[in-house]
């Protein structure tokens, strides 16, 4: 805060007009602080949204990968099987 100014100690009016300008200065200064934190809180949301749709898209690629491999697991067990039985 600043200090008050000679004219401010010896002038209540003067006083009241200065502090009234200071304060409205202050409500400037704390509706752009709230804007701006609109602003972050908006880009934070979008990358939490971001982020989460990394993590579900990386969730169903492993999923697809490891029904890839079960698959082919699968179709080496039932090769490996049918020339064993053919075999004998």
């Amino acid at each position: 805060m600043s200090a008050p100014t000679k004219i401010e100690k010896q002038n209540l009016e003067a006083h009241v007009e200065i502090c009234a300008e200071r304060y409205k200065n202050l409500e400037d200064k704390i509706d752009n602080l709230e804007g701006r934190m609109d602003k972050l809180e908006g880009h934070m949301v979008d990358i939490k949204n971001c982020l989460t749709s990394n993590e579900q898209n990386r969730n169903n690629q492993i999923i697809k990968y490891g029904i890839t491999i079960i698959g082919v697991l699968t179709a080496a067990l039932i090769a490996f099987l049918s020339k064993g039985v053919i075999g004998l």
